[in-house]
């Protein structure tokens, strides 16, 4: 074996590590690039076995924050390259963990493989507030990739309500 064999062997099996137990996508990269989650703090004790909870459901680079009083917003926010799947694991866990999602955050804001749970980092300007049959129909698994981001496309762009001659 000569040492460029050798070298491309290690990048292999080093690259092979470093994703090891990561949902992928095409070519091998995370299907989901990160995941930041904000809880009320009764889970801080608990980010090992939620860590665990995310990564099952192939949602591995995750980085929670915590509350310090109340509940974080019932909101979440999807790029647009999130894989159905992941996504409706995503929506899942926001409803078990936050309560309820009942506000959708457009995907242009986000980078593409990115999931954010309960950030308050946008304001009612960007929010759409979506009922208990949109979120259902988000969670649905016969929705296809494509067909789950049209969706949520259509529920985070304004229906624009013109009135009068403009």
């Amino acid at each position: 074996m000569n040492l460029q064999t050798l070298g491309l062997a290690v990048l292999t099996l080093w690259g092979g590590l470093a994703v090891g137990g990561m949902a992928t996508g095409e070519e091998g990269r995370p299907a989901v690039s990160r995941v930041e989650v904000v809880l009320a703090d009764t889970y801080r004790a608990q980010v090992e076995s939620l860590t665990e909870e995310f990564a099952k459901a192939g949602l591995t680079n995750v980085h929670f924050q915590f509350a310090r009083l109340g509940h974080p917003p019932q909101n979440i926010g999807l790029g647009r390259e999130v894989p159905a799947e992941q996504a409706r694991e995503a929506l899942r866990l926001a409803v078990k963990y936050n309560l309820g999602v009942g506000i959708l955050l457009p995907q242009r804001l986000f980078p593409p493989k990115f999931v954010t749970i309960a950030s308050s980092n946008y304001d009612d300007t960007v929010e759409t507030k979506i009922d208990s049959k949109a979120l259902s129909q988000l969670m649905s698994p016969t929705l296809t990739t494509e067909a789950f981001h049209r969706l949520y496309r259509s529920l985070t762009t304004p229906q624009l309500d013109a009135q009068g001659r403009y």
